[in-house]
């Protein structure tokens, strides 16, 4: 896939991203280069591969879950600095 500027402006935009010149042009760069590198991958022969998805031999490193007493949503929601009647209040992070 031919990764260039109008590509990277379009996955910017999707992802609210404003990226001046310079930043448009590395990361064009660099996502040609990645994708350069999955071409490359995708030439290499795996049949008799068998497929991976865990790297390590281990089988289980979550802890159990356990139910186990809560403060009630009272008490959590005294110690908010803003709350509303049912939930604590967080700075708007986003913008459209």
């Amino acid at each position: 896939m031919k990764i260039d500027a109008g590509v990277v402006q379009v996955l910017a935009g999707l992802s609210f991203l404003s990226l001046s010149d310079d930043e448009l042009a590395k990361l064009t760069d660099d996502l040609g280069k990645t994708a350069k590198l999955i071409e490359k991958l995708e030439t290499l022969d795996t049949s008799g591969v068998e497929p991976t998805f865990r790297m390590t031999d281990l089988s289980s490193v979550w802890r159990e879950d356990k139910v186990e007493p809560q403060l009630p949503r009272e008490e959590l929601l005294k110690l908010a600095p803003e709350r509303t009647e049912t939930a604590v209040k967080v700075p708007k992070v986003l913008e459209k």
